[in-house]
């Protein structure tokens, strides 16, 4: 049976489930089945920086998620579905990027999204008897594994996870792989997600009310292939970069930066991350040159610092700053034997949190950079406005900066390509560029849709949103290069 045929038939069983969800919940007094519709326009010029033809979207998306939800004592279960349809290649989720491909003749096509798709979006079961704590509890499935800094995790992936929460301590312990993107369109995982097993876990203990201290853990075993030719590692989507095994390690201290209903004057946030293991690469110079195969000794850390200052009840103001290490080659162990101290993150991020103070998360690297923790430091200088629990909205300038100006970075939103024979970054410049962000949110009477909207229904809320971002990219990018990025989505969401 194919991999589409398996969605095809997750995605009956799940209207099945839709349709009889009343009698998966009859015992329980909580609502049970609903629906997410999200309209999104996403006008975008251009991510290539004028370095080809394309890298342009403007567009409107529809996207609509049924849900049905039951329980029945400690147990519970949850499944929503997911129908797409739209007039471009349109982002509706942002955690899940759905990117246009790039304007190559020859390469693998396995992953290129159509305008319009169905997905199993999430589906688990859920058990709360193992401890007597209300927040405590084990979920089983694809489900949403989630830390409020984004940075670490923060997917839809197929998971165990363990979760406990109380007054004055907080856990998770999980181990999670992705076997699907259980999407219509998708023909193969990604090659970073293919046969790649993760193991994480986290604990935070509050110290003093309002205070937090902890940590993370992460480790990943890639246990993949690695290419066998020059021109899969050229042109083969599922050509993996590496394989073997990466292990983070990470101390936090939190004075509730992610908690946009703190009462305290001062929000800080402070994390320094370790990252050690051995991963193997396969390198091929040209077509007719036999693989180069070589180990490769990981040591990088990271540091991700962020501090807000409550003016009043209204007006917030603050600065982040993050560093990635950026060393490609920290020194030769032989002849087919590197080290490298350039950080990369775990896979499983978002790099969105609440870090302004308002509750709409934002990108931390810049909603049209969107850039990783990897060979980059970013400084940033925020202010957000919240008069009241309807309107909220965040002004973030960043600035930009390679740490090893002779080595790649990772990014999301931005991708040159080389230009008449330049390459896209140029050795030697680290100024990568800066942006500005603007985010603005509307919520309808905190949430729930006014009255004269809802035609006798409750449970209903609605939201619309700006997100925004500026991008001017920096000397390190081709001469010839765009002198202007941007990215804007407005969404639409009811919920009902």
């Amino acid at each position: 049976m194919s991999k589409k045929q398996w969605i095809g038939a997750g995605l009956g069983l799940g209207a099945t489930l839709l349709c009889n969800g009343p009698l998966l919940a009859a015992n329980s007094p909580d609502r049970n089945i609903g629906m997410d519709l999200k309209i999104t326009g996403q006008f975008e010029d251009d991510r290539d920086l004028g370095t080809r033809g394309g890298g342009d979207v403007s567009g409107v998306a529809i996207d609509a998620r049924p849900w049905v939800y039951g329980r029945h004592g400690d147990w519970s279960g949850f499944f929503m579905l997911q129908a797409v349809s739209s007039t471009d290649i349109i982002e509706t989720d942002p955690i899940s990027p759905n990117l246009k491909p790039e304007t190559l003749t020859n390469r693998d096509k396995s992953r290129d999204p159509d305008k319009s798709y169905l997905a199993l979006r999430e589906f688990w079961i859920d058990y709360r008897g193992l401890t007597p704590y209300p927040g405590e509890h084990l979920r089983f499935g694809r489900q949403r594994v989630y830390a409020s800094e984004g940075t670490w995790w923060d997917t839809r992936i197929e998971a165990l996870n363990w979760m406990f929460d109380s007054t004055l301590l907080r856990a998770q312990l999980g181990a999670a792989e992705r076997f699907s993107d259980y999407r219509t369109d998708y023909d193969d995982l990604s090659a970073n997600d293919e046969k790649r097993a993760n193991f994480f876990g986290g604990l935070d203990y509050q110290w003093h009310p309002g205070h937090w201290a902890g940590f993370k853990l992460h480790h990943v075993h890639d246990y993949g292939d690695l290419p066998s030719s020059y021109d899969k590692q050229v042109n083969d989507q599922q050509s993996k970069p590496y394989t073997g095994n990466l292990t983070w390690v990470g101390l936090h201290l939190d004075g509730d930066f992610f908690n946009y209903r703190s009462r305290m004057p001062v929000n800080y946030w402070g994390e320094l991350t370790w990252l050690t293991g051995h991963i193997k690469k396969r390198y091929f110079a040209d077509a007719t040159t036999p693989a180069d195969k070589y180990g490769e000794d990981v040591n990088a850390w990271a540091i991700d610092l962020g501090l807000r200052w409550n003016i009043n009840e209204q007006w917030k103001l603050g600065a982040a700053y993050a560093r990635g290490s950026g060393s490609g080659n920290g020194g030769e162990g032989g002849d087919n034997h590197d080290s490298s101290g350039q950080f990369v993150q775990t896979g499983m991020q978002s790099n969105r949190s609440s870090f302004t103070g308002v509750q709409t998360r934002i990108h931390r690297f810049g909603e049209a950079f969107r850039g990783q923790m990897t060979n980059t430091q970013v400084a940033s200088l925020f202010t957000s406005w919240r008069p009241n629990d309807t309107y909220e909205g965040s002004l973030i300038y960043h600035r930009f900066w390679r740490v090893d100006d002779n080595a790649p970075i990772v990014s999301s939103g931005v991708s040159p390509f080389n230009y008449n024979n330049k390459p896209a970054l140029q050795d030697g410049r680290s100024d990568l560029g800066q942006e500005v962000d603007l985010v603005i949110a509307r919520y309808f009477r905190q949430g729930v849709i006014p009255g004269a909207w809802d035609s006798g229904l409750e449970d209903q809320s609605a939201l619309v949103r700006l997100r925004s971002g500026l991008f001017f990219p920096g000397n390190a990018y081709a001469s010839k290069a765009d002198t202007t990025m941007y990215r804007v989505f407005l969404d639409f969401v009811w919920r009902f």
